[in-house]
């Protein structure tokens, strides 16, 4: 793309701008600020969604006892079991294992400070759900 076909329509950037590569009137990949376009906005309010959903998932999963309420804390914070494995200092396949509520809910306090810490809540909070969607 040329340095003058760089989009600049609204998105969801809302007044900024963020850095595109395109080919300038030399002919090399010049640094070009965009404020993004509409296909990128489209895709970006679908991927939110879709998060958006998977939480809304774990939640009510974790109400009806079929998953651990870390796996809703751990969602909600955008990481997957290795990102948190590797946040919390704790391997990865217990990870994993501590995502059954049953398993969960036999937690150590220090393991449970350990996810709590990675995750920015306390240990309290850390064994809740809400009760309505976030």
């Amino acid at each position: 793309m040329k340095a003058k076909e760089v989009p600049q329509e609204i998105s969801m950037l809302e007044g900024h701008q963020r850095a595109c590569y395109a080919l300038g009137e030399d002919g090399r990949y010049t640094v070009v600020p965009s404020t993004g376009w509409e296909v990128e906005k489209i895709v970006n309010a679908v991927a939110v969604d879709e998060i958006r959903a998977t939480i809304e998932s774990a939640r009510q999963r974790a109400l009806r006892g079929e998953a651990s309420a870390l796996e809703f804390h751990m969602l909600r914070c955008h990481m997957t079991p290795a990102m948190l494995a590797a946040n919390a200092g704790i391997c990865k396949w217990r990870v994993r294992r501590h995502l059954r509520p049953d398993i969960f809910a036999g937690l150590r306090a220090a393991i449970l400070a350990r996810y709590a810490d990675a995750l920015r809540m306390n240990p309290e909070e850390l064994k809740q759900v809400p009760g309505t969607a976030l």
